[in-house]
């Protein structure tokens, strides 16, 4: 199969065998052995003639596109959010297939599945209360952490990406053999990132789906609904905020708006979203529920005088990121010299002279030399 794809490129390339052989670094007598399969494709040999070609290593080894469904869909159309989610979903899940051919697998750990004869909320808060013990055994507190991206691929080798989307989109998960990864949209409103991310992360750890899981708004009335989002919003709710945890905050807290809003600010949660968790944790009554929920971000931040953190919290929702594991693992099969600089450059958003300038830089401009 390898053989008839690699020949197949050759020849819409329009280049001599030798020509192709040597744009690729090999000799012309070993691209014919590998040709006839007396000799083996090494990978970096398939990195490279990927590279050249604007294919994938998974293609020459013989897979069909990932998603077919989504590759046929009309390239006049405009672009949705959900669309172009998607397709980074693709093309990092790609990535990721082509890494694992060259020996760099994705570590997701193997996670306890939620007891099936439990109420599917009661599954998301049990399905959350374990992954709080999995996070904290790697020394990652996750209903603290503003950055809630970095602490849940630190925990669970999940690929975070935050994508700048056209309109608005909440995200999706993606999971196969070779893959794991959330995307999530920047937004204007950083608690509601990162609770879809948390939303995002009960979809993988349920095993909701093998292959791609689209929440296009976690908010609207039907979508809300369905047992697997009622599993994924109460194990998100559970996560960002543990009831043992607010239990103990409410044992010792005389609740005003001003000390409301300074735990909001230090959960990193929504106003909203934080006053219907204590309602229905019993720990407010439902006149300081009205009341609290009609805060804003923006008014919590002010009363709890932290409108400084507040602003780099949304600069740091409004910005695109990429995931830190996939950039570490495409960098080091460069650095073993297993694949070419090309996918790296494109996972960074730089140009291969660019990067490869940047690596070999010798720092001899230093303002620091003597």
């Amino acid at each position: 199969m390898t053989g008839a794809r690699v020949r197949q490129l050759i020849a819409e390339s329009g280049l001599t065998q030798a020509v192709f052989a040597s744009k690729v670094g090999l000799e012309e007598s070993k691209m014919s052995k590998s040709l006839s399969g007396v000799r083996r494709f090494t990978s970096l040999d398939l990195a490279r003639i990927a590279d050249l070609c604007g294919v994938s290593v998974d293609w020459l080894l013989g897979a069909n596109p990932m998603t077919p469904s989504v590759a046929a869909r009309t390239s006049t159309a405009p672009l949705t959010a959900s669309d172009a989610a998607i397709r980074e979903a693709e093309r990092l899940a790609q990535m990721r297939a082509d890494l694992a051919f060259l020996g760099y697998r994705q570590d997701v750990p193997k996670f306890r599945r939620a007891r099936t004869f439990l109420l599917s909320v009661d599954q998301g808060r049990d399905l959350a209360v374990h992954a709080t013990e999995h996070a904290a055994a790697r020394k990652v507190t996750l209903w603290q952490s503003r950055d809630l991206a970095e602490a849940v691929e630190a925990a669970f080798g999940v690929d975070v990406r935050v994508h700048r989307l056209p309109d608005g989109f909440d995200g999706l998960s993606w999971v196969d053999e070779e893959s794991s990864l959330i995307v999530v949209g920047t937004s204007e409103f950083p608690a509601r990132q990162r609770f879809t991310i948390a939303h995002e992360l009960g979809h993988l750890l349920a095993g909701d789906d093998q292959g791609l899981h689209v929440d296009a708004n976690i908010q609207d009335a039907v979508h809300k609904r369905k047992p697997s989002e009622m599993r994924a919003n109460a194990f998100a709710a559970e996560l960002l905020l543990p009831g043992d945890i607010l239990k103990e905050e409410a044992a010792h807290t005389t609740w005003s708006r001003e000390a409301f809003a300074r735990l909001a600010c230090r959960l990193w949660v929504s106003p909203s979203t934080l006053a219907w968790r204590l309602f229905n944790l019993e720990l407010i009554d439902r006149s300081l529920c009205d009341s609290f929920k009609a805060m804003t971000a923006g008014d919590a931040a002010g009363l709890a005088g932290s409108f400084e953190s507040f602003g780099e919290w949304l600069q740091h929702a409004s910005t695109p990121r990429i995931p830190s594991l996939l950039v570490r693992a495409t960098a080091q099969a460069y650095a073993d010299g297993k694949a070419t600089l090309r996918p790296f450059a494109n996972l960074i958003g730089l140009d291969t002279d660019t990067l490869r300038q940047a690596i070999s830089d010798t720092r001899e401009d230093s303002p620091l030399a003597l």
